[in-house]
């Protein structure tokens, strides 16, 4: 799995500011020293709630995206063989898991849910999603 997909990645810059996503910022000025004081009391005080979650948790999200984006490309093949795509075109008919929401901000807490987009190819509709690929996913 791509790890890029699951880290919010620098798309452009505007004015020098980075952007992430497709809209323009609200603001492109640069924190003033109170903004920064704000921004380090408010990590405090979440971390002291423990909000955050450990190595440990992050690595086992990641783990199970991973493993998820295997079971979409797995299925992606499957389906595109019962549904007769040709053999030259099997290696090439993709899908893969995106990942969007809080978890992609990278602004997510302890035990929060992953909100994930399954890309698939025009040939592959939402019947098969909720029929073949939920009983992968059961397995």
């Amino acid at each position: 799995m791509n790890i890029n997909l699951l880290a919010p990645q620098q798309q452009q810059s505007y004015e020098g500011v980075a952007q992430y996503g497709v809209s323009q910022p609200i603001c492109t000025k640069l924190p003033t020293e109170r903004d920064i004081q704000l921004t380090k009391e408010l990590d405090e005080c979440l971390r002291s709630f423990n909000i955050f979650e450990d190595e440990e948790e992050l690595q086992q999200r990641l783990n199970v995206l991973r493993r998820i984006n295997s079971l979409v490309k797995a299925w992606v093949r499957k389906v595109s063989i019962q549904k007769k795509i040709p053999d030259e075109y099997l290696d090439k008919v993709g899908g893969k898991l995106y990942t969007f929401g809080s978890y992609r901000l990278g602004v997510h807490t302890r035990g929060a849910d992953i909100d994930s987009l399954c890309v698939a190819p025009r040939h592959i509709d939402r019947a098969d999603f909720f029929t073949s690929f939920y009983e992968m996913l059961k397995q």
